[in-house]
């Protein structure tokens, strides 16, 4: 029996933005495979390209049609709403032939675009799209100090 090489079978990772509705975005790492993607999106990947920036956002292609939450608004550069996606997604760097990792830059700029989570609520024929309120944090007596 001949010796073999050892195989390295792990995958490669990237650094990635997720954000799921309701939430503020994560930074996590993921593998690249698209299984890894379509798990993190809850199904069939989309990829969609509404930046300049090397990012891509990774959206379940399913989502709307699936009845799944809505989750951040996408704004064109008058901040009109052209669009909403619908469950998680996931913002990844773009290389010349692949998905990569956020570049600490890019990581940043996007944190701070989908930091505040939205509500969408239906008011007529309209959607009318909100940003959630930071959850008060809940402080003793001694920390808020006393009353006056």
């Amino acid at each position: 029996m001949r010796d073999r090489e050892p195989v390295d079978i792990t995958k490669e990772k990237m650094t990635v933005l997720r954000i799921k509705p309701g939430e503020k975005p994560k930074c996590i790492e993921i593998e690249s495979d698209l299984d890894a993607l379509q798990r993190a999106v809850g199904g069939y990947i989309e990829a969609v390209y509404p930046y300049e920036d090397p990012v891509v956002l990774i959206v379940n292609e399913e989502g709307k049609l699936n009845g799944l939450p809505l989750n951040r608004a996408l704004r064109d550069e008058d901040n009109d709403i052209y669009d909403i996606v619908a469950g998680n997604f996931l913002i990844v760097g773009l290389g010349k032939s692949e998905f990569t990792s956020l570049t600490p830059a890019l990581m940043k700029k996007y944190e701070k675009l989908f930091h505040h989570p939205e509500a969408f609520i239906k008011l007529g024929e309209r959607l009318t799209v909100v940003p959630m309120p930071e959850p008060q944090a809940h402080k003793s007596t001694k920390e808020r100090g006393t009353a006056r």
